[in-house]
Formats: C-alpha cells, sequence, structure tokens
C-alpha cells in the first residue's frame, strides 16, 4: 500500500485534532457553565451538587474540528439522592431535576435561552458550539460482605436511568492503551484514528444528521480495531474495512459499559448509512495497491475519502537513493501533539 502516513498525520494535526487554544476556550465556558449553575442553585435555595464532570468526546480527547463551530461539550452534574427532594419531602421526579437545572443555567446575554432536552439542559452558546448537562443522582448502598460504601448513578432521563458516563471515559482510555502501539510515545493511534473516523462521518454536511453518533463509530472502532505500529494509513484503512464488515452482518452496537443496552434505537438507520459511506470512498482508496501508484494519485484517493483539498497540496517525498521515490525511511512532518494531563488522567468520581 502506498505510504501515505506522513501526510495523514499531518491532516490530523492540522485539520482533525482539536487545537489547544480550542479546548482552552471550551474549557473556560465550561468553568464559567458551571459557576453559573452553582450560584442559580444557591439563589434558589436548590440542593448544591456534590460534583460536576466532563464526560463524552471533550473528556476522551477524540472531539474534532468543525467549520461551523458545532462543537458539543458534555459536563455533568451530581447530587446525593437524598437532598433531591421536594418541599413535602418527596423524591424529585428525572423532569423535575432536569428543569431546576434549566431555571439554574438562565442567564439574559443568552441569544437562545437554556432548553431542558430528553437527557439534558442544552445551553446555546452564540458563537454556535452548546454545553449539554445531564444531570445524576448517587445512590450509596452498603456492601453486606465487605461493610464499605458503594455507589451507583441514575441519569435524569425520561425517568431515571442507570448511567455511569465517567466509566466510559474510563474504558475508552483503557482500550486506547490496549490498542496503540505507540500509547507511551503519543495520545495514541487508536485515539487517532478514532478521530479520523469521525472526521470522515462529518465531512459532509448532507451526512451529519444521517450517518452514525460520535460513540457509535468509537465503539465500532473499538470492536474493528486494526492497528500498525507507524502507519496510521494503514491502520485507518483496514479499520475501516472492518467496521464495512461488521455492519454488514449486524449493525447493533452494544454499550460498552453497560450490559445489555445498545447505543441507539430500534431499527436505527444511522450504522447502516456510516456502512454505505465506508463502501463508496473504500473503493476510492484502492489506487493506493496498485505497483505504479504515483503521488498524486494517492493524495488524491485521500482528498475524495475526506472530501478536501488539502492532500492534493502536499508535495512530493523526496526520492529515495535508488531514484524510486521510496518513503520507507520517512517520518511524521509533525510530531503528535500532547495534550494537557498527561495522558488523559481520568477525573476522581464525586
Amino acid at each position: 500500500m502506498y505510504d501515505a502516513s506522513a501526510e495523514l498525520l499531518g491532516y490530523h494535526n492540522a485539520e482533525v485534532n482539536l487545537p489547544s487554544t480550542e479546548r482552552t476556550n471550551m474549557r473556560k465556558r465550561r468553568d464559567a457553565n458551571r459557576a453559573r449553575l452553582k450560584k442559580g442553585l444557591a439563589d434558589a435555595g436548590k440542593p448544591a451538587p456534590i460534583g460536576q464532570h466532563t464526560q463524552g468526546s471533550y473528556a476522551m480527547h477524540t472531539m474534532v474540528q468543525d467549520e461551523n463551530t458545532d462543537y458539543d461539550i458534555d459536563d455533568g452534574v451530581y447530587f446525593r439522592k437524598d437532598k433531591l427532594v421536594g418541599p413535602n419531602g418527596g423524591e424529585l421526579s428525572a423532569l423535575s431535576v432536569r428543569q431546576m437545572i434549566c431555571d439554574a443555567l438562565q442567564d439574559d446575554r443568552f441569544n437562545t435561552p437554556p432548553k431542558v432536552l430528553k437527557n439534558c439542559v442544552r445551553v446555546y452558546y452564540n458563537e454556535g458550539f452548546h454545553v449539554d448537562v445531564p444531570s445524576y443522582r448517587r445512590i450509596e448502598t452498603t456492601d453486606s460482605w465487605t461493610g464499605k460504601v458503594v455507589y451507583s448513578y441514575d441519569l435524569a432521563s425520561s425517568d431515571w436511568k442507570t448511567s455511569d458516563a465517567l466509566a466510559v471515559t474510563r474504558w475508552f482510555k483503557q482500550r486506547n492503551e490496549h490498542h496503540s502501539p505507540d500509547f507511551h510515545d503519543s495520545d495514541g493511534q487508536f485515539c487517532r484514528v478514532v478521530r479520523l473516523l469521525k472526521a470522515f462521518a462529518r465531512s459532509r454536511s448532507s451526512w451529519k444528521s444521517l450517518t452514525a453518533t460520535g460513540f457509535m463509530i468509537t465503539k465500532l472502532a473499538d470492536d474493528s480495531f486494526s492497528a500498525s505500529a507507524g502507519r496510521d494509513d494503514i491502520a485507518l484503512r483496514e479499520t475501516m474495512k472492518a467496521i464495512r464488515w461488521r455492519l454488514e452482518w449486524n449493525t447493533t452496537i452494544a454499550h460498552p459499559t453497560i450490559n445489555g443496552e445498545t447505543i441507539g434505537h430500534d431499527n436505527d438507520a444511522r450504522p447502516g448509512h456510516f456502512k454505505d459511506r465506508l463502501i463508496e470512498n473504500l473503493k476510492h482508496l484502492e489506487v493506493l495497491d496498485t505497483a505504479d501508484c504515483t503521488h498524486e494519485a494517492a493524495m488524491a484517493a485521500w482528498d475524495k475519502v475526506f472530501c478536501t483539498d488539502w492532500f492534493s497540496q502536499q508535495p512530493p517525498p523526496e526520492e529515495g537513493s535508488d531514484g524510486s521515490g521510496s518513503k520507507s525511511d520517512r517520518s511524521p512532518t509533525r510530531p503528535v501533539e500532547k495534550r494537557e494531563g498527561g495522558r488523559y488522567a481520568a477525573s476522581a468520581l464525586p
């Protein structure tokens, strides 16, 4: 296969991975949102949170760039179950808690006010992105054998529903270490391939509402990942092939941390859409296997996959000493950027 590993890494770093400055700006908005929520709850005489924890793609560092700044930060808020009671001592419903959060987050500076959704409260920022605030209650029980306190968590959805989003973050970090041949030297090949798959899935505006979600893609990548040390181009292509065939026989995607649950709903068409787009675009990469594949042909193929002209703007590699244009000794033109927090240390549970 034609070696486009340096170009793919360059594309990932320049056009896919979220820059540190963007993450910093999002973190500032998140922190301001947290302060707004705490103040709003206190002013209304409502229960104080016992913790607020970022989750989802922001926490897993798999968020990708979007030209329309269509970013979604999940920032869960946690309460003790025994504090979520009404004026007469009755247990608050899941809807009542979401409404309580929505009321506390109101701010006249928002063009669009926060809104109660099925699984969260959404805060719309004027810049285009939004912060989703799911609410959780922490349940304390005592283990009959050890006498230790055991915590479990319920999400305020259409009703109270067992859920631990932080467990998903821990799962991803463990899988990234398991899959990635370069985990101790970078952010991990698995993590980069997940970002590239998500960028591919969102590369056409007409796909965004139809294709698999980022969480679906992350789990599909885990099910089908094919590592290739030093060759992200091979790892990405082989993983795309494996996902395509995995979805050919089964489009149901199991939840990674909750037994018996799936990601998506019954008869969900989004995984099938993602499969069809993989089939279409894997054909573009077949030219990479020809013995006489040129740099121009290879770059054009990757441009088609990601719906860009970035690759065609990359200069050809310097010819090897034998005049063949061999890239066997090439190294990435830019190192993979490590993010703050070392290798993404997990936040402690509230």
